[in-house]
């Protein structure tokens, strides 16, 4: 694989950008879930469009989830569905981006809205 993984934990890591020819080698990794941060057409085209790696993640018996966020521009709606993901996928979740780090910078901002929310219920 061409992208090296960063793992953050035990169940949740990040990578640059993957292709479609990763997803097998992301499986026998023990990732089961792949979450696609990067919107379409971002990279022009060197960058495989979603439903390719969607296509080949499923193939791999992965589940894939898309969550297109623009670098920079986060908003709280995305940090929530994030959160979201990564309390009901199947873990370990592995997010990519461009680079990994708005995948990093997501994760974070989720992990502060489920924070507040948890804390907002006691």
């Amino acid at each position: 694989m061409a992208a090296i993984v960063n793992r953050h934990s035990e169940d949740f890591g990040t990578a640059p950008q993957i292709s479609p020819q990763d997803c097998p080698e992301i499986a026998a990794m023990g990732f089961k879930t792949v979450v696609n941060n990067r919107p379409d057409g971002e990279g022009g085209l060197e960058q495989p469009p979603n439903a390719e790696i969607e296509a080949a993640a499923k193939a791999a018996g992965l589940n894939y989830a898309y969550l297109p966020v623009i670098s920079g521009q986060i908003t709280e709606q995305q940090a929530r569905d994030f959160a979201h993901l990564l309390a009901t996928a199947p873990r370990p979740l592995l997010a990519f981006c461009r680079s990994g780090a708005r995948s990093q910078n997501l994760y974070q901002l989720a992990a502060m809205v489920a924070a507040a929310d948890a804390a907002s219920r006691q």
